[in-house]
């Protein structure tokens, strides 16, 4: 199950408006739930979507059919619940947003001999069969339109990984410039698993866009390290905070948006950031150029480096000389109480 500030998150960033959602591993519609709440709170319509998804568990399947229902959202989940590799449901979909979380480093999602010549994968190395990964990658790079973005969930290893190929396709998909942005979460998100993971976003065309106050981001790739975000909500999961959700929002939505759109967005109090800069430990924008240098790998604090100290204007001789002297006095403490402590074993009678 997705965390509900991830979900919250992906939405925000993607914003599906209008047009086709697809989610192809959908569970039991949170994605589509999310989409729901986020037009209703831009004060959209659902009629202005249609939703499509495809669910491999049969319960899930039915779970995902009530979901919608209630909702008053009609949607199209497949005749029956279905393999999406295997059983594509949706053969001919061309969707404006992609919204999933698919099941981690899934293996033997096929066997050697199968899909090698699907055309899902043409012009890419067949992902291995011992990590579905980069399978839902390119499922999803081709279900896309031709203005189609995608964000989904992957484990932090899809964005270094070389194992059998992967790196060779991840190569491909940064020189065709389909990367729009990459996010490393905070760990101890999910409940279900401790494995570190990733947001991906693609998109179809980084061109300008004036119906969507698009600007030209060709050639570029935006990295977030959000490592350090998120709040301990138990004591041992977290979640993102509404500043944290906006803040990365902001921070996407200021990169890729043009002046118009941007003086739009802060008249209408959808963002805070007047324009977007580079931030160390945050953010940075890379070019295809830079992202070869460093092998093609996607981890965003490979580029966005450390953070800056703050200076607080203390000399550094002031600051190790109290240092120092904080030291010898918990040194001092330390063989007083060595001392107090060998005495009362004494009275008990455990001396040396």
């Amino acid at each position: 199950m997705s965390p509900k500030s991830v979900v919250t998150l992906l939405a925000q960033m993607l914003e599906p408006y209008q047009g086709k959602v697809y989610d192809p591993c959908c569970g039991s519609g949170g994605m589509f739930v999310q989409s729901l709440k986020f037009i209703q709170s831009h004060q959209g319509k659902s009629k202005d979507i249609a939703i499509y998804g495809q669910e491999l568990t049969t319960t899930t399947y039915k779970l995902a059919k009530m979901n919608l229902a209630i909702r008053g959202l009609t949607g199209n989940l497949g005749e029956r619940p279905a393999d999406t590799f295997h059983d594509d449901q949706h053969k001919d979909l061309k969707a404006d947003y992609i919204m999933a979380n698919p099941p981690f480093n899934l293996k033997n999602w096929r066997n050697d001999a199968e899909l090698t010549d699907d055309a899902r994968f043409a012009g890419f190395t067949t992902p291995p069969t011992g990590n579905a990964n980069y399978a839902w990658i390119l499922h999803m790079l081709s279900k896309l339109s031709k203005d189609g973005t995608a964000g989904f969930v992957l484990a932090n290893g899809s964005m270094s990984s070389n194992t059998s190929g992967e790196g060779e396709i991840r190569a491909k998909l940064v020189k065709d410039d389909r990367i729009e942005c990459m996010i490393a979460l905070p760990g101890q998100l999910f409940f279900t698993t401790q494995i570190p993971v990733c947001l991906w976003f693609m998109s179809k065309n980084k061109g300008a866009n004036s119906k969507f106050g698009y600007r030209d981001r060709s050639g570029e790739t935006l990295f977030i390290d959000a490592r350090e975000m998120g709040t301990m909500v138990s004591r041992v999961n977290k979640e993102l905070t509404f500043d944290d959700i906006a803040k990365i929002a902001d921070t996407f939505h200021a990169w890729r948006s043009d002046e118009a759109e941007i003086k739009r967005r802060l008249d209408a109090k959808e963002i805070s950031v007047e324009q977007y800069e580079d931030q160390a430990g945050f953010c940075k924008v890379a070019t295809i150029e830079e992202i070869e240098a460093n092998d093609f790998v996607l981890t965003p604090g490979r580029y966005v480096g450390a953070a800056d100290l703050k200076d607080d204007g203390i000399p550094f001789e002031v600051k190790m000389s109290e240092l120092t002297q904080t030291l010898y006095r918990q040194l001092d403490e330390a063989e007083a109480l060595d001392k107090a402590i060998r005495a009362n074993m004494e009275a008990l009678g455990y001396g040396e």
